[in-house]
């Protein structure tokens, strides 16, 4: 992890991540660690959960359950970084160079989720109004119309 990063009230989500110094387009800012679990153990651990920090890997259902600095970057439509996949770790890399001062953002590209509406209140200038990723978005929508046309029948 990088110094100069500290916790405090952002007004995208109750608590942000920001830095104190500069940081160059291209670095990696903090690895989002954790133990590793399949989707199916961390659906079964979390089911009664209304605040988890899962964190899909992409590689065959795997998840992180992430306790630490990296939790606490917010969504954002318009954001200053983005998750890379660096020898199987995850980290929060910078997608253009960030002042001081700034809160850390990436785009959360939810999906498979529970949640119905997962908005968001990121107040990006071209905010989607949620954190799917444009696929589940598009998936969703298909699903809707489907159950649609199904209920006119």
């Amino acid at each position: 992890m990088l110094p100069g990063l500290v916790i405090r009230s952002s007004s995208i989500h109750a608590a942000g991540c920001y830095t104190m110094r500069r940081i160059r387009k291209g670095t990696p800012i903090v690895e989002y660690d954790g133990p590793r679990f399949s989707k199916d153990e961390a659906d079964e651990r979390y089911k009664d959960r209304f605040i988890t920090y899962l964190f899909s890997t992409g590689n065959r259902g795997e998840v992180i359950d992430g306790f630490g600095t990296a939790m606490f970057i917010n969504h954002c439509c318009d954001p200053n970084c983005e998750t890379e996949n660096l020898d199987r770790r995850i980290w929060v890399v910078a997608t253009r160079d960030i002042a001081p001062g700034e809160e850390l953002t990436y785009e959360y590209n939810l999906h498979d989720s529970d949640d119905d509406t997962a908005d968001c209140h990121c107040g990006a200038v071209k905010c989607r109004g949620t954190m799917f990723s444009e696929d589940e978005v598009k998936r969703r929508a298909r699903r809707a119309r489907s159950k649609a046309r199904g209920a006119k029948s």
